[in-house]
């Protein structure tokens, strides 16, 4: 997708490049949403199994309009309403949600189930699957249980290093969909060193929302002095977007909300750049503005390098009962 031109910062005022697209994304709009209406539909208490998104703000709305977090099913009752999060989950979590006859609502991302059924499909048709992710993360988690027997997981270069596989012709690959480009593009490369048989799906796994948000540091790396990334810690996508801007030169944070910025940053700094990751609300990107220019940055330009208009069904559960 290209971009479109971005012209830096010459004068002498404090300025803020505010990234668009940025924050919510069509898969995280679509979780968010599932619970909502859920809770409109049938009242409170829904359960939902593990973070709904990765964003705290998120999770304690959801929760004081009714939602309860938990993290494995057995935490819900027998027959309940149940909701499981946008990363997805294993074979093994849908199986334990039928014996406890549980009314589930599945709001996994539509990208993250694409994964999903490219490991089903790889291994049926006999390939070694090399998954390349975070290993604690639930995206990956979930990916990894669909054919367990099959897939490997490895983070860094040093892991394809160590790979032995039975037959090292009959091999594929499949990425988490929140991973730095930059990495990945590393990881593949090395892999094709080693299997040059290895073949990756059909289109990339790595998010619309992720390279774009990605791209869009990298636009404005040159003209900028700091980074200040919207998200919280456990969101792999805001975390790739701090590791873009160091990776460029650029100081680079990632900040719950305005009160985790520390004044010291701002020394010195002429122009920052602020976005969030495709979990993090809006308003708290608007309250980030206004913290800055009450600190001196009195000149806003928001710089949109990406058409983004992406927007995603919701689950058939809830639109069979919405009609």
């Amino acid at each position: 997708m290209p971009l479109k031109p971005f012209a830096p910062n010459r004068g002498a005022d404090k300025k803020i490049f505010l990234l668009k697209p940025r924050g919510f994304c069509a898969g995280v709009v679509r979780a968010i949403d599932v619970v909502k209406i859920a809770l409109d539909l049938y009242g409170p208490p829904v359960y939902v199994r593990k973070e709904i998104v990765h964003n705290k703000h998120v999770v304690e709305e959801l929760c004081e309009a009714g939602a309860i977090f938990v993290e494995e099913l057995d935490e819900v009752p027998m027959g309940a309403r149940a909701i499981f999060s946008a990363h997805g989950v294993a074979p093994s979590v849908r199986r334990e949600a039928k014996a406890r006859n549980l009314d589930v609502i599945d709001a996994t991302c539509p990208l993250v189930t694409k994964v999903h059924l490219e490991a089903v499909r790889f291994a049926r048709d006999g390939y070694s699957i090399v998954l390349i992710g975070h290993k604690d993360h639930d995206e990956v988690i979930g990916t990894l249980g669909e054919v367990p027997e099959r897939s490997h997981l490895v983070e860094t270069v040093e892991d394809v290093d160590r790979l032995e596989l039975s037959d090292p012709r009959r091999v594929r690959y499949l990425t988490q969909t929140t991973l730095s480009l930059d990495e990945t593009r590393e990881i593949i490369g090395r892999l094709k060193e080693r299997f040059p048989f290895i073949e990756g799906p059909p289109a990339q796994d790595i998010c619309y929302a992720t390279e774009n948000r990605q791209m869009a540091v990298k636009a404005v790396s040159q003209a900028v002095e700091l980074l200040l990334v919207v998200g919280s810690q456990n969101s792999s996508n805001s975390k790739r977007l701090v590791e873009v801007g160091d990776n460029f030169g650029v100081h680079s944070h990632l900040v719950n909300d305005r009160t985790d910025v520390d004044p010291a940053w701002l020394d010195g700094v002429r122009n920052v750049a602020v976005t969030a990751g495709a979990s993090a609300p809006e308003h708290l990107v608007l309250e980030l503005i206004d913290f800055l220019k009450a600190g001196g940055f009195d000149q806003l330009e928001e710089i949109e390098l990406v058409d983004e208009d992406v927007r995603f069904s919701l689950p058939s559960e809830l639109t069979i009962t919405i009609q």
